[in-house]
């Protein structure tokens, strides 16, 4: 797929990149070039290839699921500048 000066054009302006009237055919080209790769890897048979997230194979490190601070309610609201019925006390913003 080619790219034109008028197309070159119109993804510099959606891409807010000034770029000189002299420059467009040489971004014109490059841009068809990016296109032709592009299309160079949709012919790339990719059955049975699993996605790798990197190439080494990696397993995140994952903790155990358990609660290991609770029942601290009061200390948590003793840092509260207004605090009631164990909740935090804000003034009304919204009327």
């Amino acid at each position: 797929m080619a790219i034109d000066i008028d197309t070159a054009r119109k993804v510099a302006k959606l891409a807010r990149i000034r770029v000189e009237e002299g420059d467009l055919p040489a971004l014109a080209e490059k841009l068809s070039g990016i296109l032709g790769f592009m299309e160079q890897l949709n012919e790339v048979d990719v059955t049975g290839v699993e996605p790798m997230v990197s190439v080494t194979p990696m397993r995140l490190k994952r903790r155990k699921d358990v609660v290991t601070d609770g029942n601290i309610q009061a200390q948590v609201l003793k840092n509260a500048p207004d605090a009631r019925e164990g909740f935090f006390a804000v003034p009304k913003v919204v009327e």
